[in-house]
């Protein structure tokens, strides 16, 4: 029978600390320690920080809208996780005389 805490589904084969990792929010030194926001609320209040940042105008929120990389990286050659796959775009054609 595997223990629900907060609508997730810990595993009995780890350690209680371990398994508290599961949880979205709470990582391996903030499992030892005590209360925290998580889950569903923790979800809700990242959404609600970023569509501020978008409301607002502001850089950060421009970046979030045309879903580019916030925080400074490179986009000339990586930052595939934010701009996804590639979009292949043809080169103009030689002028023929």
């Amino acid at each position: 029978m595997a223990i629900r805490i907060v609508g997730v589904d810990l595993p009995q084969n780890k350690r209680g600390e371990i398994a508290l990792t599961y949880i979205y929010g709470i990582g391996r030194s903030s499992s030892a320690s005590a209360e925290f926001k998580v889950e569903g609320d923790l979800r809700s209040e990242v959404q609600m920080n970023i569509k501020r940042l978008m409301d607002i105008g502001c850089y950060r929120g421009v970046r979030h809208r045309n879903g580019l990389p916030v925080r400074g990286q490179s986009t000339k050659n990586n930052a595939r996780t934010r701009k996804g796959k590639k979009k292949t775009v043809a080169n103009k054609k030689k002028a023929t005389k």
